[in-house]
């Protein structure tokens, strides 16, 4: 989930090491036929990205829809370089894609110049959320539409009880708070598009509920769940926010998870759609 308008070396809850990079291409694949199901930009041309971190969600959308011409925007050269390289290596997107380091909150394109907007996870990870959708608003054409989707952490539900993994995640919540992040921003995307003068906002509540009835799917979710709250380790040990005895635990819990044949692994999030008038 990229970082898009702070200074490079700014604490990013995951970092932007070629690990970290690795499972957001990840997370992508795992997670499209959830957050695409209902997005739709069939009658768009030119769609903008913010906030498009390794290009990961920029091969799905460009994937889904042929006509598709996106242009990406993220302020991190390190995950611009990354997002060069992995759509670099599909010569069928060729000319379909453009990549730009920029902040979000003044992004460099005259009014009007998009018919589509794409944010996914992305504002849970800014100071200004409102900054950037005023600026999104300001370079999208009259009915243009936008897709947001955004985190809503205190969904998250994991059963067994594991509490050293629930003491993590209330840290790993904590931090990106103090960080001037927002990890229940997906519940407050309607109010912020509406004062940001869209209009027709819709929201959906999206899940993730995996228990006996998919326990393949189940286990590889787990599994990348884990790689998704140790991706912040370094952060929070470094910070104070947790102890290695509970890093430690929470490897241990979700590896027992895992393997249980009854586990329940549970997370909503947003997305919304809005459009420019």
């Amino acid at each position: 989930m990229p970082d898009l308008d702070r200074p490079n070396d700014f604490p990013y809850l995951h970092g932007f090491s070629a690990t970290e990079q690795a499972r957001l291409v990840k997370q992508a694949r795992l997670a499209e036929s959830t957050v695409f199901h209902d997005v739709d930009f069939s009658g768009a041309q030119r769609v903008l990205e913010v906030g498009s971190g390794v290009g990961a969600q920029t091969e799905i959308l460009l994937r889904r829809f042929p006509e598709l011409h996106v242009s990406c925007v993220d302020l991190n050269q390190a995950q611009l370089d990354a997002a060069r390289a992995n759509l670099g290596s599909m010569p069928w997107l060729d000319g379909r894609y453009a990549l730009r380091q920029a902040d979000a909150t003044d992004l460099p394109f005259a009014p009007r110049s998009f018919d589509g907007g794409f944010l996914c996870w992305v504002l849970e990870h800014v100071p200004s959320p409102a900054r950037v959708l005023s600026e999104v608003r300001r370079v999208l054409a009259p009915g243009a539409p936008v897709y947001i989707t955004e985190v809503m952490n205190s969904s998250f539900l994991l059963d067994p009880y594991s509490p050293d993994v629930w003491r993590y995640w209330m840290a790993f919540n904590d931090f990106q708070i103090d960080s001037g992040g927002d990890p229940f921003l997906g519940a407050k995307l309607g109010n912020l598009l509406l004062a940001g003068g869209f209009r027709d906002v819709q929201t959906q509540v999206k899940v993730f509920h995996l228990d006996n009835r998919e326990p393949a799917r189940r286990k590889t979710m787990i599994a990348f769940w884990e790689e998704l709250l140790l991706s912040a380790a370094d952060q929070l040990l470094e910070a104070g926010k947790v102890t290695p005895e509970i890093v430690d635990g929470v490897r241990r819990e979700m590896q027992q998870v895992q393997n249980d044949p009854h586990a329940v692994f549970f997370y909503a999030f947003i997305q919304a759609r809005a459009v420019v008038y």
